[in-house]
């Protein structure tokens, strides 16, 4: 239980941030930023995994300072990834 709220701050935290530093207006409120984020942080977490161990795993980011900067990147990503789908629809 303690991990999947600390998941979900992580998660509100990231994307918050990573909504700040997006340019443009992304819609969704509380819930869209904090499932962006939640994935964002697996995002990060797997690419980052895949970059210094060679393997794809799936796997999140630490809840650490390069745990939330990897997070950040990740809900970035995310953004980026949602704003393609969300316009093609």
């Amino acid at each position: 239980m303690l991990n999947l709220l600390s998941w979900i701050i992580l998660g509100v935290i990231a994307g918050a941030i990573a909504k700040a530093i997006y340019p443009g207006t992304q819609g969704g409120g509380f819930i869209a930023t904090t499932v962006l984020g939640i994935i964002g942080a697996f995002i990060g977490g797997s690419l980052y995994s895949f970059l210094t161990t060679g393997a794809l795993q799936l796997t999140g980011a630490s809840f650490s300072i390069p745990g939330f900067i990897i997070a950040i990147i990740g809900a970035i990503i995310a953004i980026f990834l949602w704003g393609l789908v969300a316009r093609r629809a």
